[in-house]
């Protein structure tokens, strides 16, 4: 006599859902300081694995000199956009005493209109910056310090992550394998094809975008007759890359420079040129650079980078996106799981059973 299979009450398995998230959610936190680099390094490794086959194929490298030469040449990226902010950087240091006396003239203006308007005279004012600058600068170094370190060693960590899942990818691969064994293997094979196409074609992207912004917002600031339109050009495109909150940090940036460096009119040019651009990119670069590769709802898309804050910061708002399409791809390929994969991104046709369907407008 065959046995009743027993389904737990629902209140049960929920409850164990709950559980389920409450822990995984407190693990997330807890290990930050090594997850946040492995996802980071397993980002950076599915970008440079068409790198690091071509030195093992095409020049009959090692893999591991195949996959050290492909980290060499993305540092060595990186350093060169690194020296070329900090060498505008280096003008803007130059013209200090310029713009420290259009910035105490604007202080000036400022305390004066704070003493006609709240009735606090200058010297309050003065006391009461002076006392919250010394708090700040009493606990400023340990901060910067101790940031300095942890930041060098968050980037090292990623570099490490990054060879080790380039070195050890085969198994890798062979483990995946081992632990959803049965007829398995084709699924396993397509989902991690995928995300290695979809995370590589986004990361990309995400790069064009970022070319293509600071390109055009250095020229417009060209031809505004911004004094450091390529610096500024660039901070917008870099800082573009962050969803949402990055275009505001640029826009406050690059009018604070040009104000501190030119007439207010000129500044407030600047401010709706970036706000433009950023228009222009929303509607137009984003969904056909970017948007085409990975197909996220833009509700969900959001509440991932704001989870990701709240978790993570600033790497949680970075890593938010690709950790999505990489969810959406493994709910997509699973037949349990295709109406959350529906709910991320909506690219397959979810239908309910003919007896449920109904017309929608």
């Amino acid at each position: 006599m065959a046995q009743k299979k027993l389904i737990a009450p629902f209140y049960e398995r929920l409850s164990l859902v709950l559980i389920g998230i409450i822990a995984l959610g407190f693990l997330i936190v807890e290990g930050k300081e090594f997850l946040a680099p492995m996802m980071f390094g397993f980002l950076f490794a599915i970008l440079l694995l068409p790198v690091c086959k071509f030195f093992e194929r095409k020049c009959k490298l090692p893999r591991s000199a195949a996959s050290f030469l492909s980290i060499a040449l993305l540092v060595s990226f990186i350093f060169c956009i690194a020296y070329l902010v900090a060498s505008q950087i280096g003008g803007l240091a130059g013209d200090w005493p310029k713009l420290r006396v259009q910035i105490d003239e604007s202080v000036k203006a400022l305390q004066n209109w704070v003493q006609t308007t709240f009735h606090i005279q200058t010297q309050e004012q003065i006391n009461y910056l002076h006392n919250t600058t010394n708090k700040i600068m009493a606990s400023g170094t340990a901060v910067v310090g101790s940031a300095v370190g942890s930041l060098f060693l968050f980037y090292t960590f990623i570099i490490i992550f990054t060879f080790f899942i380039l070195f050890y990818r085969r198994l890798l691969l062979s483990f995946l394998l081992g632990v959803f064994t049965g007829n398995n293997d084709d699924l396993v094979f397509d989902i991690v094809e995928n995300i290695q196409s979809i995370i590589r074609q986004y990361i990309i992207g995400l790069l064009l975008e970022m070319l293509i912004v600071s390109i055009v917002a250095s020229i417009v600031f060209l031809c505004i007759g911004v004094k450091y339109a390529l610096l500024l050009g660039i901070i917008t495109g870099l800082f573009n890359i962050i969803p949402y909150i990055g275009i505001f940090s640029a826009a406050a940036l690059s009018t604070l420079i040009t104000f501190a460096t030119g007439a207010v009119v000129k500044a407030g040019i600047v401010l709706c040129s970036v706000i433009c651009i950023h228009l222009l990119d929303s509607n137009l670069l984003l969904p056909l650079v970017v948007g085409s590769k990975v197909r996220l709802n833009a509700l969900i898309t959001f509440l991932g980078i704001v989870i990701g804050e709240l978790l993570w910061g600033l790497s949680g708002m970075f890593l938010s996106i690709p950790t999505i399409a990489i969810m959406k791809i493994i709910f997509d390929r699973i037949e349990s799981l295709r109406p959350w994969g529906f709910l991320l991104g909506g690219a397959y046709e979810y239908k309910e059973p003919a007896e449920k369907e109904m017309k929608t407008e």
